[in-house]
């Protein structure tokens, strides 16, 4: 299937899988790659030292071009930016929209400027700075999120912008993607659909936990940093949506932080800029500021040592939808064969065979047609 992604990043099928902390690791985005859709790493939970052994693990193993999602408002991003151009990546992915001279920057060294967005005027915004295509999230993808089905914000981008735009939020079959194409998309971006495969790093406990999710156990909460969060219905958001005292929510903060502080290099000042660069304009507590800041803390505890007790379990809505851990490749083959499906069945549904189709009636005006076996009169 070929569509502006495809022609745009050389991937056979107009599939990414985007970049979730502790999750779109070397292994999960090389069997994307491998299965012909857009892998991006996931480097805000990484070291920039981490970032560039990743990308150098992925290029060994596959030749197929693959993305790198990085944080534009943290304080090292010129450095993950600097690493990705050296190492010859081929898309650059932001969760946050990047500065006009942060896309000048990677669109001068043959970096493809990808932004996530979650408003029509934030796609029109990058659009016109030059990024080269857009992810539009609506409100039921998984993560940071608005509060725009994708139905509505998907067409209101696709009409203000001339530039791919992939549709994220809500996504896991052939079906979807068949959708989005009709909205005028020229792809899907799926997170939690990747994330519940067997190429997931993600230990098979949460994985279960997520297979047993209902619509019911998907939460959108503020609890957690103050910022609207789809995930999981898990002890710790339900403790700390059931407005634990502020002591003791700003001490598992600190302890958290601190753990984080260990793990990921940063400095106390470094964490505290980067939690505070997170509020965008929204009056956060202290407790919330730092739980911004480790909110990566947060998914490893669950994505990485399996305590969904501790941890928060960033999740799409999708995650109700879903029944099975197929591998990367199996699961690319089959969202591509449904899709094909389903384009089959919309146009025997335009096109009848020309058996059923009646000979349309006209009018009897008392005239009659030369016989097409008969040559011209003259007259």
């Amino acid at each position: 299937m070929r569509t502006a992604l495809t022609d745009l990043v050389g991937v056979r099928h107009p599939i990414v899988q985007t970049g979730m902390g502790w999750v779109a690791g070397p292994r999960l985005v090389t069997a994307t790659a491998r299965a012909g859709a857009l892998g991006i790493l996931a480097s805000a939970t990484m070291t920039p030292e981490q970032l560039r052994s990743a990308v150098r693990e992925v290029r060994s193993r596959t030749e197929a071009p693959f993305g790198v999602n990085l944080r534009a408002d943290a304080g090292d991003a010129r450095e993950r930016v600097r690493i990705i151009v050296e190492e010859g990546v081929r898309v650059a992915s932001f969760a946050l929209a990047p500065s006009r001279e942060l896309i000048a920057e990677l669109k001068d060294a043959g970096v493809l400027v990808v932004p996530s967005v979650g408003a029509r005027r934030h796609a029109e915004k990058v659009a016109a700075w030059g990024a080269d295509a857009v992810i539009v999230q609506g409100g039921e993808g998984g993560g940071h999120t608005g509060d725009v089905a994708t139905t509505v914000l998907l067409p209101q981008v696709v009409d203000a912008v001339d530039i791919p735009v992939v549709a994220a939020g809500g996504f896991h079959d052939g079906r979807g993607l068949v959708a989005a194409l009709a909205y005028g998309a020229a792809g899907v971006a799926m997170g939690t659909r990747f994330l519940l495969t067997s190429d997931s790093t993600v230990p098979d406990s949460v994985k279960a936990r997520y297979l047993a999710a209902t619509a019911k156990d998907i939460t959108l909460t503020r609890a957690v940093d103050g910022l609207p969060h789809r995930m999981l219905r898990t002890e710790m958001v339900a403790e700390l949506e059931g407005g634990a005292g502020r002591l003791r929510a700003l001490y598992g903060a600190v302890r958290r932080a601190s753990r984080f502080r260990r793990l990921s290099g940063l400095s106390w000042p470094g964490m505290i800029r980067d939690g505070l660069a997170m509020r965008h304009g929204k009056e956060l507590s202290w407790s919330q500021v730092l739980l911004a800041a480790n909110t990566p803390m947060l998914l490893r505890a669950a994505m990485v040592e399996g305590r969904t007790d501790l941890g928060i379990m960033a999740s799409g809505q999708v995650a109700a939808l879903i029944e099975d851990l197929p591998s990367v490749a199996g699961l690319v083959e089959r969202v591509m064969a449904d899709a094909e499906g389903a384009l089959a069945g919309l146009g025997a549904m335009t096109n009848p065979p020309l058996e059923d189709r009646a000979a349309p009636a006209s009018p009897d005006l008392g005239l009659r047609t030369t016989p097409a076996t008969s040559s011209p009169s003259g007259d």
